[in-house]
């Protein structure tokens, strides 16, 4: 792990509740720029409507502060909110990074979606394919970006300063840890991506990219690093590889799919960007049907 940078970002939270995800703009305030990581694209998927509002939240945050902002980060191709990174790209000229492992998760969702054969599989989509330990200089800050597969084979985490962003790698320490039955997903990486973020110093601010607020405490996004090591229920301090992943795949087993994994997973693999229907040009979203299991439907396909 590399030496800590000590100095302190300014981190300005902003919650999703229809999805229960936290994007976050990290700013380096004397030298007034910023990164944006993880910002969410709204969609009332019952009646096919996506609107801006919640990453407009972020653009008048950073246009009111007078912050440039540099670029927007996914902390991975989320599978339960849609990202609003290349709209922000847009409107304010920042540069998309991403794990430089997205097209492994982008070969797999092509043959789902049964993108076109021109659709991109290399990662071309976003700005900057970023490696495990490779640093970004924002202003006067250092980011660190920090491989941290089993949620995700292409998960990274975040670190500047004295914050580690860490994307669905860890929940509050009262409600543990991501899913690891996704495409790839892995519960022994996981542990050991885990462990490893917990050796940086005890007092760095941990932020979770989602909160479901368990028992109907009040939202919260941030914890040290010591309190997850004392109190995580899923990886505390004494949590053994085998408790962990017997834990973390018997309750996968349980969870349903996520209720936005179909819409979400086209558009992340694109950057953000909405794709088009090759005859009228509009923006569409598919719908394969069973893709992810479910009944052999071929006797009721229709014949061409």
């Amino acid at each position: 792990m590399q030496k800590p940078d000590h100095s302190t970002p300014h981190v300005e939270a902003f919650y999703d509740e229809a999805t229960s995800t936290l994007s976050y703009v990290v700013a380096d305030t004397d030298n007034k720029v910023c990164v944006v990581i993880d910002p969410v694209l709204d969609i009332n998927d019952g009646a096919a409507e996506i609107s801006t509002h919640s990453a407009d939240r972020i653009v008048r945050f950073i246009e009111e502060r007078e912050l440039r902002a540099v670029y927007v980060f996914e902390t991975h191709a989320h599978a339960d909110h849609l990202s609003a990174s290349y709209y922000l790209k847009q409107k304010l000229g920042a540069k998309i990074g991403i794990s430089s492992l997205i097209g492994d998760i982008q070969r797999k969702f092509a043959d789902i979606y049964s993108e076109s054969p021109h659709f991109a599989v290399d990662g071309s989509q976003f700005d900057i394919l970023l490696t495990d330990q490779q640093t970004l200089s924002l202003g006067a800050l250092q980011i660190t970006a920090l491989h941290s597969p089993g949620h995700t084979p292409a998960c990274m985490a975040y670190h500047i300063g004295d914050a580690l962003f860490v994307g669905d790698t860890l929940f509050m320490p009262d409600s543990g840890t991501a899913r690891c039955d996704f495409p790839g997903g892995n519960a022994s990486e996981l542990y050991f991506s885990i462990k490893r973020l917990l050796e940086l110093p005890e007092s760095t601010r941990v932020f979770v990219c989602h909160d479901y607020q368990p028992n109907g405490r009040p939202l919260a996004y941030e914890a040290s690093i010591r309190r997850h090591r004392m109190e995580n229920i899923h990886v505390r301090d004494g949590v053994s590889e085998i408790e962990f992943v017997t834990m973390r795949q018997a309750r996968d087993r349980q969870l349903p799919m996520p209720k936005l994994m179909i819409p979400s997973m086209q558009v992340n693999i694109r950057a953000g960007a909405l794709p088009r229907h090759p005859v009228s040009a509009r923006p569409v979203i598919t719908l394969p049907i069973n893709a992810f299991g479910g009944e052999d439907l071929s006797e009721i396909v229709e014949n061409q």
